[in-house]
């Protein structure tokens, strides 16, 4: 199931919540030159997930979410390009886990 809330999919795959970031992001933005995953594995909603550099802007990235970090994509640090990528498996950015499934099913259909 995918949802979309603040320019972000978020896709529950079981019990695990992927966050990337929509076309629509993607295209703002412009090209990422450098990333910075924030510090901790427990988010908030409203945490940062990571801080980027592009050839648009500098953004904070905020979870929509509270969980906890599993994975992080350690690829986007060498090569932060590929949060442009369209394809999911390259420009996901975290996946988490523990999150809140009611605040997740207010999100819109992706």
């Amino acid at each position: 199931m995918k949802k979309r809330e603040d320019f972000l999919f978020i896709e529950k795959n079981d019990d695990v919540y992927t966050i990337s970031m929509t076309p629509e992001l993607q295209d703002d933005i412009g090209t990422v030159g450098f990333v910075e995953f924030s510090d901790g594995d427990s988010l908030e909603a409203g945490d940062a997930i990571l801080n980027l550099e592009a050839s648009k802007t500098v953004l904070e990235l905020d979870t929509p979410l509270r969980g906890k970090i599993v994975e992080r994509n350690e690829a986007l640090t060498a090569e932060p390009s590929l949060l442009n990528s369209a394809k999911a498996e390259e420009n996901w950015v975290v996946k988490l886990t523990d999150v809140d499934e009611a605040a997740f099913s207010k999100f819109e259909e992706a």
